[in-house]
């Protein structure tokens, strides 16, 4: 029996969809995407770019009619200076500041402890638990507005900072959690059993062995709680009243907008002081926050 070996080339085994190639499809679609990739990105970059070109403005040039909205004419930071002079806007740093470092603290040490019990301290219902866990983060903060607001009241911690100390761990803890558990969840089942074996106790697995490991998910759950406590909108709106206990985020807004009048300049160099810290963290953390969100949905 004879065996005919037959030589294709490349040619003839093209792919054809409805007479056209499916190279020059490919090209099309590529085309495709970055066209809505340039429209998307156009988009997003345009209310930053006017924020900035605002913020550099005076407010003669911002309330003139003349000349290009997009363009400065007589740049200036003066508005910046304005702000970073004012003792107002120091309390709202300070404020904020100290809310969101405490916030911080709780959530990641509240988390840890319940990551690490619901993923490796196997008892009756921790599956349940860790879902409910979940669950509870899927909740819209509006729907816990109201019997927050009544159980704050009761204890009498209206108006001041320590109601959002105690408020924002609600929103954080959750999803840190969920994070945790996953991280550890994905580490070997070995370690367990050497420490056990060695001697070492829950605690002492935690804090030297799962905590060490598990050090990015740490990570990208931190940069998480950080960015809800720093830009939190609506709990300081509605349980904060005076000057002296307003945070970022709600201080620039209430002593800006006076009735009508809008100091547009300050405004705008507000809303840049106030999103530059997260900016800061996410471009030189951004790396250890994907990876915490990614390495705790693979197990091996």
């Amino acid at each position: 029996m004879t065996v005919t070996s037959t030589t294709v080339s490349d040619a003839d085994i093209t792919p054809v969809m409805g007479g056209k190639s499916l190279k020059k499809e490919r090209r099309w679609a590529l085309w495709g995407s970055y066209g809505a990739l340039t429209v998307f990105t156009f988009m997003f970059l345009i209310p930053p770019i006017y924020t900035v070109t605002t913020s550099l403005k005076t407010s003669t040039e911002i309330s003139s009619r003349d000349g290009n909205p997009w363009l400065i004419q007589n740049p200036t930071l003066q508005n910046f200076i304005d702000l970073l002079t004012d003792d107002h806007f120091q309390i709202f740093i300070w404020n904020s500041v100290k809310i969101t470092a405490v916030v911080v603290v709780v959530s990641m040490i509240i988390s840890i402890m319940a990551a690490f019990a619901l993923a490796r301290m196997r008892f009756w219902g921790s599956a349940a638990l860790a879902t409910g866990v979940f669950l509870t983060y899927l909740v819209p903060e509006s729907l816990l507005f109201i019997p927050m607001f009544k159980i704050v009241g009761a204890l009498g911690m209206m108006n001041n900072t320590w109601s959002l100390m105690f408020l924002y761990p609600t929103l954080t803890v959750p999803f840190c959690t969920w994070i945790m558990i996953g991280y550890f969840s994905s580490i070997p089942k070995e370690l367990d059993e050497a420490a056990l074996i060695d001697g070492a106790s829950y605690p002492q697995m935690l804090i030297k062995i799962f905590i060490p490991v598990a050090l990015p998910g740490i990570i990208a759950a931190t940069i998480f709680a950080f960015t809800v406590s720093w830009g939190q909108f609506l709990y300081p709106l509605a349980f904060l009243f005076s000057s002296d206990q307003m945070v970022l985020t709600v201080g620039i807004v209430t002593e800006l907008i006076r009735g009508d009048v809008f100091a547009w300049g300050k405004l705008m160099a507000g809303s840049l002081l106030a999103s530059l810290p997260p900016v800061i963290i996410y471009a030189f953390l951004m790396d250890y926050y994907i990876s915490g969100l990614t390495s705790g949905a693979t197990k091996g």
